[in-house]
């Protein structure tokens, strides 16, 4: 393995992978961003499954992560868990905020590597949460569009820099590539404010 400033290669089955550096401090802001994400969608599962708690383990795990606590295997048990909570209930809203809830604490394993497959996890809380909130509105696209607009809007500069290190999404066939799509590329174009000003950083 070389590295050459913060980007290394990696042969990999007779493959080249390109891969970055990528911080735990930095991790920490991208799974804040995610956690707060995916708590907007919450209420829709709690109302259908009120004593299931685990969507919600997933988010005060990640937001621990978050504060400063260690990664550990328990983090990904508990994205496991909430993922499994969301096969088991009989609502598609509530479905989908459980994978926000479970998508949000696996952000905290993001893998420093520049494939496209990797932005899932850093979109897959904020879309999924756009897709929960617009199923509870009766599949109305321009809640789901709004969500996403917030999700852009909030995201901290270091959490859109890993992203910005990965191959765009392409378009996709399911309404949740759709907000994939639109959510990736808000980030990638918006305006970021550092430092007291605001810049565009492509």
């Amino acid at each position: 393995m070389t590295r050459s400033g913060i980007n290394f290669r990696r042969c990999i089955m007779g493959g080249e992978k390109s891969y970055f550096s990528l911080t735990l401090d930095t991790l920490r802001i991208l799974a804040g961003w995610a956690a707060d994400c995916a708590e907007r969608a919450l209420p829709l599962f709690e109302r259908h499954a009120p004593t299931d708690l685990r969507p919600r383990a997933a988010i005060e795990g990640i937001r621990a992560f978050a504060g400063g606590e260690r990664r550990t295997a328990q983090l990904r048990t508990l994205a496991l868990a909430a993922l499994a909570a969301a096969r088991e209930v009989n609502d598609p809203a509530a479905a989908a905020a459980a994978r926000a809830a479970g998508f949000a604490a696996s952000s905290a394993y993001t893998h420093p590597l520049a494939d496209v497959g990797q932005t899932k996890h850093i979109l897959g809380p904020a879309a999924y949460a756009a897709l929960a909130v617009e199923l509870a509105g009766g599949g109305d696209a321009a809640i789901g569009e709004a969500e996403v607009r917030r999700a852009v809007e909030c995201i901290p500069a270091e959490a859109r820099a890993i992203l910005l290190q990965m191959p765009a999404r392409s378009p996709g066939k399911t309404r949740l590539d759709q907000l994939m799509v639109q959510l990736d590329a808000g980030i990638r174009s918006r305006f970021v404010p550092l430092g007291g000003y605001n810049y565009l950083t492509n």
